[in-house]
């Protein structure tokens, strides 16, 4: 058995085994997602359930991982971002101190020269980052931990989303032959498919910012630290395809916000499962299209390295395309969503 498929078993069956542990420490403690006018979900629902994907993701690799300078790197900033996201679900952190906690976490991975010092243009050239490689890294390892924290709006999204992606870097990855990235992520995958037993609607459970984060932070981390970002001349775009969903969404939402005069960090009702709530789809129908809309980005990122640099123009123009048309279908850029205050 390889031993990163080994590695997805033992996350999988330790989450799944966890999770209930976790249900059961949320609610002795008082950790419960209260419904809002922005939330869909109708009764208090425990959460912290980000808890039960950490430890089975940090079984799995303290296990059988060899602990070089940046697997200790990336172990010790998910700790610290999942300490944030606990304070968090307890107390609802304001918005500039959970961004301060995720700089000083993004700031951990620097610390153990966890960082993007160059990227490749479409020709194949190389661009070092230099004096730009610090505050590019945490540039991108807060904004896609922010990605995956903010589409947690429905049962079973954010996982299930979070489970395509990591399967989708995965196989990039095992395609390029970087093992230890392969590795990681089979542990990330099997923790989140797992989760998802009890997170899919009716959830039982919420992953919580202690989840979201956690997850953002581990493929941003993890997408640095592998070749996943040099294996190919545009393969920097692979992650974020695989990402795709959650990036577009908090895209979307910062230019909507925009131009109706809101505050980029003010809540709405305007996400993408939001309208497609709002058109008539349920909870299950709305996830489960989200998955396939994942799915679609996560093939298009793995066509990427398999074909030539202008077919892979083609595909990027396509794909956006594609869900520049679908969100101006659905208004997801009204401006007519109405602010949560």
């Amino acid at each position: 058995m390889p031993s990163y498929f080994l590695a997805f078993i033992t996350a999988l069956i330790a989450v799944y085994a966890l999770t209930p542990l976790v249900i059961k420490f949320a609610i002795k403690t008082g950790a419960m997602d209260k419904p809002d006018p922005r939330k869909v979900h109708k009764k208090p629902i425990p959460r912290l359930g980000g808890l039960a994907i950490y430890f089975a993701f940090m079984i799995a690799v303290c296990s059988m991982v060899d602990f070089t300078n940046e697997i200790i790197g990336l172990l010790l900033g998910g700790t610290f971002i999942v300490i944030v996201g606990i304070v968090d679900d307890f107390v609802s952190l304001p918005a500039k101190v959970k961004l301060l906690g995720q700089i000083l976490a993004a700031c951990i991975l620097v610390a153990f020269d966890i960082r993007i010092d160059f990227i490749t243009d479409p020709f194949g050239d190389f661009i070092f980052l230099e004096y730009l490689a610090i505050p590019v890294t945490l540039f991108w390892v807060v904004g896609i931990t922010n990605t995956v924290n903010l589409i947690d709006g429905l049962d079973g999204l954010a996982a299930g989303v979070s489970t395509i992606a990591t399967i989708t870097i995965l196989l990039v990855a095992l395609q390029s032959g970087d093992l230890p990235v392969v590795f990681l992520t089979a542990a990330l995958a099997g923790a989140s498919l797992g989760f998802l037993h009890y997170n899919f609607n009716p959830a039982r459970i919420f992953m919580g910012d202690t989840g979201s984060m956690f997850l953002g932070y581990m493929f941003a981390a993890i997408s640095i630290i592998g070749a996943v970002k040099s294996a190919a001349t545009i393969a920097l775009i692979v992650p974020i395809l695989a990402l795709g969903l959650p990036i577009l969404d908090t895209t979307f939402a910062i230019v909507r916000r925009y131009r109706g005069g809101v505050p980029i960090f003010k809540p709405d009702k305007g996400h993408l499962h939001h309208r497609l709530l709002a058109m008539g789809f349920s909870q299950r129908q709305a996830v489960l299209l989200m998955y396939v809309f994942s799915a679609f980005l996560g093939l298009a990122a793995i066509a990427l390295t398999e074909v030539s640099t202008s077919v892979a123009v083609m595909i990027v123009v396509f794909v956006a395309g594609v869900i520049l048309f679908g969100a101006k279908k659905i208004g997801i850029f009204s401006t007519k969503n109405k602010a949560i205050h």
